[in-house]
Formats: structure tokens, sequence, C-alpha cells
């Protein structure tokens, strides 16, 4: 098949360091083109990938001021993939809701994957004028703010199976990765690790909105000696640190889309302890790949049943249940489908070409 991805264009794809939806992305990407696909990859000029590479704006936008509120470098991408949406069998956004205007009048299949919460109060103005626009959730507990949209499917992310492998090491303390955040529940991994007489490193990312939270709040949380900072950590660093943890606390309190941090613990043979928000329980298997529980109290108790849990056998049902291969046959099966469905009459069969272009070949 010849398939476009449309990545979101804040970080490079994939990111250096903190990232969910590019990481996917890139993830997806990559698995689709090692099954022989014909993939091209619409993202920051910076990004790396082995699919053919359309750079929408230079560089990725993480650290310019005020990207979020300027709409221009997304309304460029709409345009570029618009022009050449005869090339492709299906187009494949991740972008939100920015295409559906668009695309919804070309009669060209395409698709888009939500990545973020559904309950927020602006999602009524906006999803419900679109009804017939083919939509994925990427947990089942993400649709349902909004179970009457046109879902697709669900596809579970995956990563590829060697990425994040376990390293011997000697599992002396939790771990807490990710982001600095009230909902991604850093206050109470610090109780719980405190209370479980164990230390806890903290290697996480703390945005710009976040940086008064952290400050005012989970600074002071970590004078005691017992809570360990790192920051944002890369891909390498993973498996060091997640081998090397008890247990990765995940005690979120919203509803988390999916957690990319519970597979990646999987991988290093860490076992998770969450709380049981969003996509937690479709991710982790209480007393297989960790312990989900209500409180702080529960987690505490968790902790002392770790060694129930046999690490190699996580591993290995990571294998079995979280691999890119596994994300890739999700969505081909879902662009199959829609290609078999779709209307292929109204498509731009001559793109008026402009100097915006030139750069821009498909095989």
């Amino acid at each position: 098949m010849r398939i476009a991805q449309i990545a979101p264009l804040f970080e490079t794809v994939p990111p250096l360091r903190y990232g969910g939806t590019e990481r996917v992305v890139s993830w997806l990407t990559e698995a689709l083109v090692e099954q022989g696909h014909d993939v091209t990859l619409f993202a920051s000029g910076d990004s790396v990938t082995s699919a053919r590479l359309v750079p929408v704006i230079p560089v990725a936008r993480r650290f310019v001021p005020n990207f979020e509120t300027n709409t221009a470098p997304y309304a460029r991408m709409i345009e570029l993939v618009a022009r050449h949406a005869h090339a492709f069998d299906v187009l494949h956004f991740h972008i939100d809701f920015h295409p559906f205007s668009v695309f919804s009048r070309l009669g060209v299949p395409f698709l888009t994957t939500l990545h973020g919460r559904m309950d927020q109060p602006w999602t009524e103005g906006i999803y419900g004028l679109y009804p017939d626009v083919n939509l994925v959730s990427i947990s089942d507990n993400q649709r349902s703010p909004w179970p009457e949209l046109n879902w697709a499917g669900t596809v579970h992310h995956g990563m590829p199976q060697d990425l994040l492998r376990p390293i011997d090491s000697g599992n002396d303390y939790l771990a807490f990765l990710g982001r600095i955040s009230p909902e991604k529940g850093i206050e109470a991994a610090i109780r719980i690790a405190a209370r479980a007489g164990l230390k806890l490193k903290v290697a996480a990312k703390i945005g710009a909105e976040d940086q008064a939270y952290y400050d005012q709040v989970v600074a002071p949380l970590l004078s005691g000696g017992s809570v360990e900072f790192i920051g944002e950590i890369s891909d390498a660093q993973k498996p060091a640190f997640l081998s090397g943890a008890r247990a990765l606390l995940f005690p979120i309190a919203w509803p988390e889309p999916f957690g990319l941090v519970m597979i990646e613990a999987m991988a290093c043979g860490c076992p998770v302890i969450a709380t049981p928000y969003g996509s937690v329980p479709e991710v982790i298997e209480h007393g297989r790949t960790g312990f989900i529980v209500e409180s702080e109290d529960a987690a505490v108790s968790a902790v002392a049943m770790l060694g129930a849990l046999d690490r190699h056998a996580i591993r290995h049902r990571f294998e079995e249940r979280w691999c890119a291969a596994r994300m890739a046959d999700d969505y081909t099966a879902i662009y199959r489908r829609l290609i078999r469905g779709g209307k292929r009459d109204r498509l731009l069969q001559n793109p008026v070409a402009t100097d915006a272009d030139e750069n821009i070949a498909f095989g």
C-alpha cells in the first residue's frame, strides 16, 4: 500500500527525549516500511525515518514560543498533503481535528488516530460536526466521552521489540517515568515510595506549563534525600533505569488515553503499579505484569508483593502483546477496510504544483 503518515510538528519523529505521539508515529512508520509498504512521512525536517520524508517545516517547534497558538504550520501541512492526496491509497493523520474539513470533501480514504483525552469541554463543538470521519482510539476507555462517533477501531500502541530490553540489575528502588504534572501522580509516587521504605528515582520532563507546580509543590518534596530527580532521559537510558527498578509507579489521577511508559517498563521486565484510570485496565494484567490498585495503601501493599511476579514472564508478555509489528498489522487491517469502502472518484488528480512542492516526489 501507498501510505501517508502525517505527524505533529511539535517534536521530531522520533523525539529525542519526551514525546509520546511522535514516538508512536515513528514506530508505526518504521514497522510499515519493514513490512514492505510504500510510506511517506509528513513531519518536521529534522525527523529521522526510513520512509520518504516530506519536511513541512525545517525543525520541530517544541522550543518555539507560542507555537501552539500559531496554526500556520498545520495549515501548510494540510495543503501539502491535499495537493498530493492522489499519490496515496490511504492517509493516516495524527494531528487531531485539523484535517477533518478539507479531507472530508476529497473522497480519499483517510483516518485520524486521536492521541489525547476526549473529555475536554471543547470537543463537542468540533467532533460533533464530523460524525462520519474515521477515527481510531488508542484505548477503548478513550472513547467513553464520545461512543457515538465513527470509530474505525481501537489500536493499542506497540513499540519495536528490541528497542528496550532487560538488563541485569539490583532492583533496589522504585521508578517514576514521564512528565511532572498533577494528573501523572508524582506526589502520590513520592508518598508510596517513602511508605514502602524505598528510594524513588524520577526521570521526567518539566514542561513550561508545569514549572510553577514543580517549583511550588514537587521541589519541596525532593529535599528529604529519598527521591532522586534525574530529569528527562533518552531511549538509550531507559533499559538501565527501568531494569534497575523494583517497579514503575504509575499512580495517575486522570483518564490516561494510553500511557507508553507502561509498555516501556514491561519491555524491560519491570512490573507496573498503577491506579485503574483510563487505559490502565486494558494494558496491565493484574497479578501478571503488575498490580492495579485503588489507593496508596494498596500500592504500598503491592510493593511488598512484587517478588511474586516473574520479570522474565513480564518481558515475554510484552513480546506477545505490545510490539510494533502487531500495531502495524492492526492498522493495515483498518487501511484495507477503508480502501475497499472508500470513494476514489473525487481525488485531486491534477494538483497545482508550486515552488513549495519542488522537493516532493513520490514513486
